[in-house]
């Protein structure tokens, strides 16, 4: 469902959904989610890819949005939880799992902070009608929490810990995100850095060249525009 904020298309999806729910996501568009969201990070997906355990029964079908993610969890002293915040975790440094992971999982949406590259979009999303949305910056943890309307399930708490384990939340108006990729591979961050990284070299124009003395640093300004 379509939502009309200005400028800004926004859209609000019914989680599991299909990939024809995802054919009008474009790029920058700010995206809502209800339904079921799970958490799912290296330490599911190593226990899961590589040690080879089950997932749980029917996770698809419950849902197929996976939330790069440690939430701010507490446990009650009659064993419950409670959830007052999520704040997403850097995508970048899963790719090399999803691969298996969108096979096993049916995942069609990944969730997380920083998105990833259009070639990895290309080579991992796209086969599978797959989409990611970034979060909104820092600080928006609390805002989701809001979202978060009950946990369903717990999965492998007491082996992985808080921040690896898999947290099964039901949700309502769940964001904001932004589409950092659509179901053609291209990405919002990769196309908005070529504008910054057309106008640096004026933007550094008689400046002196850099020390040096840096690890990682560079001669090639555009080389530092992250």
């Amino acid at each position: 469902m379509a939502i009309d904020h200005g400028k800004l298309k926004t859209v609000s999806l019914t989680v599991p959904v299909t990939t024809e729910d995802l054919k009008d996501i474009e790029i920058g568009t700010i995206v809502y989610l209800n339904g079921v969201v799970y958490t799912a990070r290296e330490g599911i997906y190593k226990k899961v890819l590589e040690g080879g355990e089950q997932l749980p029964a029917h996770l698809a079908e419950i849902s197929n949005a996976n939330f790069h993610c440690s939430p701010a969890a507490s446990q009650n002293a009659d064993g419950t939880f409670n959830i007052g915040a999520m704040t997403g975790t850097a995508s970048f440094r899963f790719s090399k799992w999803l691969e298996k992971w969108f096979k096993v999982s049916g995942a069609k949406i990944i969730i997380g902070k920083g998105g990833m590259t259009s070639e990895d979009y290309k080579k991992y999303f796209v086969p599978n009608g797959a989409i990611y949305l970034t979060t909104v910056g820092y600080g928006t943890g609390a805002l989701l929490g809001r979202g978060i309307k009950s946990i369903k399930d717990v999965h492998w708490y007491d082996e992985l810990g808080v921040a690896q384990a898999m947290w099964m939340v039901n949700v309502e108006n769940f964001g904001p995100f932004i589409a950092d990729s659509d179901l053609a591979g291209n990405s919002l961050f990769e196309r908005e850095n070529e504008k910054v990284k057309a106008g640096i070299d004026k933007l550094y124009e008689g400046t002196r060249a850099p020390a040096l003395r840096r690890y990682g640093e560079t001669n090639d300004r555009g080389d530092e525009v992250i």
